[in-house]
């Protein structure tokens, strides 16, 4: 009895021991890994975007004073590829260009001239633009301006209804963009955007040949509304992608 009295309190001893230990284990809370507390919009993006533009503008004739005016409407839709740069958790700066094809055209009025009976019409078939944006980030929404340049492929008709006549022309016309958008980032890599443009063209003038040194000028602003996904090929890991 009295050699297995020591071996008999070791045994006790080593269950004491373990049983405070498990119960410190238990009583400790789980480590907790720390996540950053906004979506990071820094990266390249690649999208497209599709939606409706509005034109208006006047086909005004040098010689006769015979001048065209209307406002019409059509669809633009096509690419867009950009940069962000997160420099806070709440301001966002980046670079961006956009390139969209465009239904954008309709005949204007009659006008009886010493020519004849004119009518005259304009188009737009494409739009590009390249600017810079200012966003203010709220985790993973992102609202914005932008400004830069942008140009426009216009187009312009004059059908002569008493002869017969038409006379057409077309000019790419580069100009100025101003524009505001919201956007949300809905996975990690995928977001969506609506975006109002308006983009401003100078004035360009043709000759018509209905007499010496007789031309018409157009004048022509457009507005686009759209709405567009894009695909950021990069982000930080571990940052959450929405809250």
């Amino acid at each position: 009895m009295e050699r297995l009295w020591p071996s008999l309190t070791a045994t006790v001893a080593f269950f004491v021991a373990s049983s405070v230990v498990f119960a410190a284990d238990l009583g400790r809370p789980p480590p907790v890994t720390p996540i950053a507390m906004y979506y990071d919009w820094t990266g390249f993006y690649i999208g497209g975007n599709v939606g409706g533009a509005w034109a208006s503008g006047t086909l005004t004739d040098n010689l006769t004073g015979a001048s065209f005016t209307g406002n019409h409407s059509g669809v633009i839709g096509g690419g867009t590829i950009g940069y962000n740069w997160q420099v806070s958790p709440i301001f966002v700066f980046g670079i961006e260009g956009t390139f969209d094809g465009a239904s954008i055209g309709k005949a204007s009025n009659l006008v009886v001239t010493q020519f004849g009976t004119l009518q005259g019409g304009a188009g737009t078939n494409w739009a590009a633009t390249s600017a810079g944006r200012f966003g203010y980030a709220a985790n993973n929404w992102l609202l914005y301006a932008k400004g830069g340049g942008g140009w426009a492929d216009n187009t312009a008709t004059i059908t002569n209804w008493t002869t017969s006549g038409l006379v057409s022309a077309s000019h790419t016309n580069s100009g100025w963009l101003a524009g505001v958008g919201i956007e949300y980032a809905f996975t990690p890599n995928w977001t969506m955007k609506v975006e109002y443009d308006y983009l401003g063209v100078p004035s360009w003038s043709f000759p018509t040949g209905f007499a010496a040194a007789d031309a018409f000028t157009l004048t022509r602003q457009i507005n686009m509304v759209t709405v567009g996904v894009n695909y950021k090929l990069q982000y930080s890991p571990g940052i959450p992608p929405w809250f």
